[in-house]
């Protein structure tokens, strides 16, 4: 069972930045495709960013020019940079990874973003 690792989220203050980091240990993250979704209270959950294996990224257009999502080569680790922080950006942010028809979620975390 592949279990992905979020970690870096928190409180921060609108116009700050965070940076969420997901490891993805025991899968070949070269050939997934691997991404975010983020989803506030009471919301539907939606896609933030993603990446395939060529390196393409596709980025929601909320979040366009704040927000870049890459892949570190060799460590299993994509990585998710997000700048100029708004309050509606506050949600639960999980990672996933999907090859063909099986997909990995993580468990989720917590971005706050509030004065």
């Amino acid at each position: 069972q592949v279990q992905l690792e979020e970690s870096g989220g928190g409180l921060v203050q609108p116009g700050g930045s965070l940076r969420l980091h997901c490891r993805a240990p025991g899968i070949r993250t070269s050939i997934y495709t691997m991404g975010w979704y983020r989803q506030a209270p009471g919301k539907q959950r939606e896609m933030v960013a993603v990446i395939n294996n060529s390196g393409d990224t596709n980025i929601v257009d909320s979040v366009k020019g704040r927000f870049t999502i890459s892949k570190e080569r060799g460590e299993n680790v994509v990585t998710l940079q997000m700048n100029s922080l708004k309050p509606e950006d506050t949600g639960v942010y999980f990672c996933y990874a999907s090859y063909y028809t099986v997909t990995y979620w993580g468990q989720g975390t917590q971005v706050t973003v509030s004065s």
